[in-house]
């Protein structure tokens, strides 16, 4: 069931009724109504799937007890090892098994060896990875004696399989997200209507943006010839289709949770415009990144042990956003890179230079940060070659395409695909122009409802409209993959 089907226009006011006038006299009711609904949600995808939730669930719940009870430490990490063990054993047999044996039969086959490993039709459930670390942030944090288990197994599967947030984030942490099940929620007027913004501004970044350009972006990288313009615009344009995609999910995600009292952390605070590579880290999808730093940057000594030790730190947690990413050397490459990106700034200790938004103070960037923010694209355009490539083979084809004096032409498409360049610019422009605007703010139109009605009204109409003409072939999530 994605966000932008009929089936979710239709499961949305249902849910949205069912919980704020059938079974708000009790919040009981409320949030095993919502536990249902996320496990409708899910099983629209593939119903045996929710049997693997449903135990990832009972997992996690039952460890963090016994961690909890545990009278030695050692006992305690037990019950964390087999919570942990049991969690990425299912994650890396549904997502990395095939990898893994194509990977070691190609490497002996160096020696002369061929062994002959099967590989199996094995269909990633939607979503894994998120949940996974839904449950495993749960029982680090239990473990680490920064949280203390519930005993409600209703309220804890809730913060597991809370619909808007299950199949593609945002990952969030027990501390923040399962004290709000414990506490009768209200329906108010600013957050139905911030939340209504905020869907809708996430349906036109999906709908309009990242869709048309998917269809370019598709052409572009399967191309075996053409200018060296065409195929540079290729990331560039995937830059828009990732950005509206993820970002657009995240908005849909967090205004769908607020319609029912509920607050998600932010995934995105306008990364484009992030004037180095660890700003723009810090920007974009932000409960992945401080993930790692809390659960696996620091455990590994963080900057405490030296700047050697804070450089292999930083490599090895951007190698395993990558190899999370999908199981092929392209995201683990992708990830390598990154973390490459990140450790000039490490040696000049400038990677925290950047903490607050560009141009906080004044209405337009210096001249610096400006540059500093086309570099920083570019870089990001660059990985994102390795990124949507199907193999490193293409990845390198691809940057072979880009080494000659085409380059500097005008891009050449068919006419059809220019009329869906210039949809795609333009929308581009409406979200830029508007992000910068509301860059001071978590995301655009925060606050909306302070505005007068005849703004809400006009804005409303507006994004509908464009919605409604210039949306693109509906696609998948990209996300929804890893």
């Amino acid at each position: 069931m994605l966000f932008n089907s009929l089936g979710f226009a239709i499961f949305l006011p249902i849910v949205f009724i069912l919980y704020w006038f059938v079974t708000n006299k009790s919040l009981k009711l409320q949030n095993l109504m919502l536990v249902i609904a996320s496990y409708f949600f899910y099983c629209c995808w593939d119903w045996r799937f929710g049997f693997l939730l449903a135990f990832s669930t009972a997992l996690d719940f039952y460890s963090g007890l016994a961690i909890e009870c545990s009278d030695t430490k050692a006992r305690k990490k037990m019950w964390l090892i087999i919570s942990v063990t049991i969690n990425l054993g299912f994650l890396c047999f549904f997502k990395y098994y095939n990898f893994f044996i194509e990977s070691f039969s190609e490497f002996v086959g160096n020696f002369g060896l061929h062994p002959h490993f099967s590989t199996l039709s094995i269909i990633l459930p939607v979503g894994i990875s998120f949940y996974t670390f839904h449950g495993l942030s749960y029982v680090f944090d239990i473990y680490n004696d920064k949280a203390k288990p519930t005993t409600n197994l209703t309220n804890y599967a809730l913060f597991v399989s809370f619909f808007p947030l299950l199949v593609a984030g945002p990952i969030e942490r027990a501390t923040h997200l399962l004290p709000q099940f414990f506490t009768r929620r209200e329906m108010t007027y600013h957050r139905m209507v911030d939340g209504s913004f905020q869907i809708l501004w996430g349906l036109f970044k999906k709908v309009v943006i990242a869709d048309n350009a998917a269809q370019l972006v598709d052409i572009i990288f399967h191309k075996e010839g053409g200018s060296a313009s065409v195929f540079a615009l290729g990331p560039i344009l995937f830059a828009f289709q990732v950005y509206g995609d993820f970002s657009g999910y995240s908005d849909i995600a967090l205004g769908t949770a607020k319609l029912f009292g509920i607050d998600l952390m932010t995934n995105f605070r306008y990364p484009y415009f992030s004037r180095d590579i660890a700003e723009f880290w810090r920007r974009w999808h932000i409960s992945l990144s401080t993930w790692f730093r809390d659960y696996l940057y620091i455990p590994l000594g963080g900057n405490k042990d030296g700047l050697w030790i804070k450089i292999r730190n930083t490599m090895i947690i951007f190698t395993v956003s990558g190899f999370w990413h999908g199981s092929s050397w392209n995201y683990i490459f992708w990830g390598v890179l990154n973390g490459l990106y990140v450790v000039p700034l490490i040696l000049r200790n400038s990677h925290r230079k950047n903490i607050e938004i560009i141009a906080a103070h004044s209405a337009l960037p210096s001249f610096r940060d400006a540059m500093g923010v086309i570099i920083t694209f570019a870089l990001t355009c660059f990985g994102f070659i390795i990124f949507r490539t199907e193999s490193m083979h293409h990845a390198f084809e691809y940057m072979g395409h880009l080494c000659n004096r085409s380059i500097l032409s005008i891009p050449k498409l068919s006419s059809g695909q220019n009329t869906t360049m210039l949809i795609v610019l333009v929308m581009v422009s409406i979200l830029f122009i508007t992000e910068w605007f509301y860059r001071r703010k978590e995301y655009a139109f925060q606050d909306i409802y302070k505005s007068s009605l005849w703004k809400q009204s006009a804005i409303i109409f507006v994004l509908v409209l464009l919605i409604f003409f210039f949306g693109g072939k509906q696609a998948d999530f990209i996300y929804f993959q890893f």
